[in-house]
């Protein structure tokens, strides 16, 4: 499933990026925004990653009317710091 893939992703992102390597993930539903929220926020709390977007990063008015299925997109970046 969708969420069992992401979970592998949030579990295995943090070996793979280099110093002040960067992640974005584009989550298109509550669950996954929440998953990739609360994993973040571990990450920080350990002092691994600092995170870039205090809230998620949502379509514009401009690109609603451009692209009406964006709607429900939200955007979070973070660094790798250690």
């Amino acid at each position: 499933t969708e969420i069992a893939r992401l979970e592998k992703i949030l579990s295995s992102f943090h070996e793979k990026l280099v110093l002040g390597g960067r992640i974005i993930i584009i989550s298109f539903h509550s669950v996954e925004d929440r998953k990739v929220k609360h994993c973040f926020k571990k990450l920080q709390t350990e002092k691994k990653i600092k995170i870039l977007t205090k809230k998620p990063i949502t379509p514009t008015r401009g690109e609603l009317r451009v692209n009406s299925r964006s709607k429900s997109a939200k955007m979070r970046v973070a660094e790798k710091i250690a």
